[in-house]
């Protein structure tokens, strides 16, 4: 690999490590991991915050392709774009 693919590749996980350096955020991805897909009301009833910051966490995180999300009926529901982020974090534990 030359010089510049790997300063590409550091950069790209570091920001993913900003987007994730929350409590917030990191709950939601283990939560996620354990139960594969949620809706934003159930995530809201796990992690007990108000909805609007909920919002914003899952945009931030859908906005660089850590999550993705499916619209079912009403319900938007959430789970992990890219399962090596969550290898990541049971490596960081």
């Amino acid at each position: 690999m030359t010089l510049k693919l790997e300063t590409e590749k550091f950069t790209s996980l570091a920001e993913v490590l900003k987007t994730i350096a929350h409590p917030a955020k990191l709950s939601i991805l283990e939560l996620l991991d354990q139960h594969g897909s949620l809706s934003v009301g159930e995530l809201q009833e796990f992690l007990s915050i108000e909805q609007s910051l909920l919002s914003h966490h899952l945009i931030k995180m859908k906005d660089r392709s850590i999550l993705k999300s499916t619209k079912r009926g009403k319900f938007i529901f959430y789970e992990v774009a890219n399962a090596e982020i969550v290898k990541i974090l049971k490596f960081a534990q």
